[in-house]
């Protein structure tokens, strides 16, 4: 690499030759040749240029010149060296990727640069198409590509190019001694392992997806920072070209050690990601997840907390108006997707506070907004709505009279969506599919709880009669449908409902008989009558003190998990009141 030497000498009368060399100069592990030209006796700074070194401030003083420097025809009284700013000019680089698009440019600009450029595989038959001169790597190996492509950087004249370093004379002259050339840039985008799995391919294609040249390189390169360059990934491919365009090829430390990170960044999340692979059935107990898309929030659930969200929300969502997402709403969105998606007819939910307020289905997407909006008409103020259809002029009309946060659909009529963009803060989704992790997890104590996600859904099917009074065809449809509003609803949960309508609900209690009293309490606020209505609960009943009030209130069917050991006693009042009950076996808590 390129840099400068400054020698300030002090010179005394003496004879004096045209010319004095030093030809060697030590100080700590520097080792070079320097040649300086006096002409006078008065002092002299002197810059010299090695293509070893990085800067240097060098001052020159010595009592004992002719034993140090016999050469040297002036007296010199010491010797000091400061180091300056670290320098870096990249004169080679090495380049091996998956993704090329956008590469062009840059092997244009090292062309442009005269950099000598090492490649590989598809990436140099890619190189040359651009009519770019590029050294092939088992020319410098003089070993081919072996084992189908599993083998071809991993050598030393490679990776010691890359980890020798420039300032240890050792390392020097080993790479002179084994005719090891710089490598001062290294390119890599890895193997597309996540997104293999991802595309549910065979184990074998999996596999061979696992990229072990490509993250070797990463590290070695990242690992020595203080003289390379590494890009790690396609997403740094424009931060270097930009780079190259305004340093015109030279590096600082602090640009090195930011791709650094940039790579420890990358070869981390794709070991996360492999490790992650192969204990899916957790053999190993131990939690790992990587997730490098990170957005700063405007706060967390409250003004004075920090929040961020990692993920790739456009993954899901393409989002088409409105204000910035908050923390809160990410978490009515999450909430809101998981339970849209139990339904397959055409439905509309209103959430608040991880809640469904309101939720309905019907044939008639219209209808479904109107009866879900009904169900709570004040708490669906600043809700987050959702629906599993098209958003349609007539039914965008009506929603449009309601102030709330956000709304999500499949898919917007270009009429509706105009008209719903009338409002600037409301925000817009279309829903781009469920791609939910089958895993759960949250920071608890010093640690993390994790779990599976609760994916069972109970339909009429699964639903056990142990009362004497049945269902009918009609109730056991309210049943499914009341169920899997309970199954979203925080604990203890209660759901009452009719005609594939949510009537009301009694969510987060402290009991399950408070949760029964008050959506109860709710229902005739809203002027339902629960005659002939069903009740769900998402965990057995401790006593018959809520089949008690269900039947007082109404209630002609039940389903709730059962497994208490009083189970007798609720289906002895069921009995009594002539209420059929079903059991699932399956209980949903959700905290």
């Amino acid at each position: 690499m390129s840099a400068a030497f400054s020698a300030i000498f002090t010179a005394f009368p003496a004879p004096l030759a045209a010319r004095a060399i030093a030809p060697v100069f030590h100080a700590g592990n520097l080792f070079s040749h320097i040649f300086i030209l006096f002409k006078s006796s008065l002092p002299k700074k002197i810059t010299y240029t090695s293509n070893q070194y990085k800067l240097y401030s060098v001052i020159v003083f010595s009592e004992n010149y002719h034993k140090i420097f016999p050469s040297f025809l002036i007296p010199l009284r010491a010797c000091k060296i400061t180091r300056m700013k670290e320098v870096r000019k990249i004169r080679s680089a090495l380049i091996s990727v998956y993704h090329k698009d956008n590469l062009d440019a840059i092997v244009r600009k090292l062309q442009q640069l005269q950099v000598k450029i090492y490649s590989t595989g598809g990436t140099k038959s890619f190189i040359e198409g651009l009519g770019v001169p590029v050294t092939a790597v088992e020319s410098l190996t003089d070993y081919p590509s072996i084992f189908g492509g599993r083998v071809k950087t991993l050598h030393p004249k490679v990776f010691g190019g890359i980890l020798y370093r420039r300032d240890e004379v050792g390392d020097r002259d080993e790479a002179v001694k084994f005719n090891i050339p710089d490598i001062d840039l290294v390119i890599v985008d890895l193997y597309p392992f996540g997104e293999t799995v991802a595309s549910g391919a065979p184990d074998a294609e999996i596999i061979e997806k696992i990229d072990i040249g490509g993250i070797s390189l990463i590290r070695a390169a990242a690992k020595n920072y203080q003289d390379v360059v590494v890009v790690p990934s396609q997403r740094e491919y424009l931060p270097l070209l930009e780079l190259l365009e305004t340093k015109n090829g030279e590096t600082s430390v602090e640009d090195r050690r930011r791709f650094a990170a940039a790579a420890f960044n990358v070869s981390s999340h794709y070991d996360a990601a492999i490790f992650n692979y192969f204990n899916r059935e957790q053999s190993e107990p131990v939690f790992k997840m990587s997730l490098t898309d990170g957005v700063t929030l405007r706060y967390g659930e409250n003004p004075h907390q920090k929040g961020m969200f990692f993920g790739n929300f456009d993954e899901m969502f393409e989002k088409l108006h409105g204000k910035e997402i908050s923390y809160n709403n990410l978490l009515d969105i999450d909430a809101a997707v998981s339970l849209i998606a139990e339904f397959d007819e055409p439905t509309f939910a209103i959430l608040k506070h991880n809640n469904a307020c309101g939720l309905a289905s019907s044939n008639v997407l219209l209808d479904a907004w109107k009866k879900a909006f009904a169900g709570d008409p004040v708490s669906a103020f600043g809700g987050v709505l959702i629906t599993n259809r098209k958003i349609d002029p007539e039914t965008a009309r009506e929603i449009d009279t309601l102030f709330y946060e956000v709304l999500i659909a499949p898919d917007f009529d270009p009429a509706a969506l105009e008209l719903l963009k009338g409002k600037k803060n409301r925000i817009l989704l279309r829903h781009l599919g469920t791609k939910m992790t089958q895993q759960q997890f949250r920071s608890l104590l010093n640690g993390v709880a994790a779990q599976d996600r609760d994916l069972a859904t109970e339909t009429g099917q699964d639903m056990k009669p142990v009362t004497v009074a049945q269902p009918t065809p009609e109730e056991l449809t309210d049943l499914a449908f009341a169920n899997k509003i309970v199954k979203h609803s925080k604990s203890n949960a209660i759901v009452l409902a009719k005609g594939r309508q949510l009537l009301a609900s009694g969510v987060g209690q402290t009991s399950r008989v408070d949760a029964l009293t008050h959506a109860i309490e709710k229902a005739g606020n809203f002027n339902f009558d629960l005659k002939d209505a069903v009740m769900a609960s998402d965990a057995f009943f401790p006593f018959s003190d809520c089949v008690e009030l269900a039947g007082e209130a109404g209630i002609r069917a039940i389903v709730q998990p059962g497994g208490s050991v009083r189970d007798n006693e609720s289906i002895e009042c069921c009995n009594k009141k002539q209420i059929a009950m079903v059991f699932t076996g399956i209980r949903h808590f959700k905290h």
